[in-house]
């Protein structure tokens, strides 16, 4: 596995774009981001974490011009996503009709705009990222299995997992340790608190409160 500084993104999206799965660090966690639209690629991730194809995966986009043009949003969707994007909360919303849905993304997707160094590779590859923890899902995960809060722990759970990971951007230690937050966002109806995470739920209703302003 290769070990890339932040002033390399440049070769981790070289790799991503040939098809290789990359752990990338967040406030939260390292996170395994590959193309989305790349199904051997979405399969591999699938695969390192013992993750039921059931169990979508997250969605990473850049904007919400990009949101857009794939999923039905809500006025309650809109306004979380300008007032809370880019950053740690995902939306879960319904796919466009006419939209070309990507592998194990589910229906409605789960769907992030990420801030950092994974919104900066984000922007370099130019399209969606499928993104999980590195770590091993539910229910295979054990009470010994966490997400990789360093570059050394990504480096562990490749050799124990036989996971072949294809490089880690060594960001150092990120200590939040927590899930996002994620909003239910359907169509024509008020968004609901799905989990609480990384973002407060009264940053969610203030927000909320403020997109209720701006169509006012």
């Amino acid at each position: 596995m290769h070990v890339l500084t932040t002033t390399q993104l440049d070769t981790a999206a070289q790799l991503i774009n040939g098809g290789a799965v990359v752990a990338v660090p967040t406030p939260r966690w390292y996170m395994l981001a590959a193309r989305a639209a790349d199904p051997a690629a979405v399969a591999t991730i699938l695969r390192i974490k013992h993750r039921p194809e059931r169990k979508p995966l997250l969605l990473l986009i850049d904007a919400l011009p990009t949101a857009q043009a794939h999923f039905k949003l809500s006025t309650d969707a809109c306004a979380l996503a300008r007032h809370l994007w880019p950053g740690e909360v995902a939306l879960r919303l319904p796919w466009r009709a006419d939209a070309a849905r990507l592998p194990a993304m589910g229906d409605p997707a789960l769907v992030g705009c990420p801030d950092g160094i994974l919104g900066q590779l984000l922007h370099l590859m130019g399209e969606p990222l499928s993104a999980a923890a590195c770590s091993i899902s539910t229910p295979a995960a054990t009470a010994d299995d966490h997400p990789a809060l360093t570059a050394d722990h990504v480096a562990a759970f490749n050799a124990q997992a036989g996971a072949r990971i294809s490089a880690v951007v060594d960001g150092g230690i990120w200590p939040q340790g927590r899930h996002m937050t994620i909003v239910d966002c359907p169509h024509g109806q008020s968004a609901r608190l799905h989990r609480e995470g990384t973002v407060h739920p009264r940053a969610v209703a203030a927000a909320l409160t403020e997109g209720a302003s701006d169509v006012g």
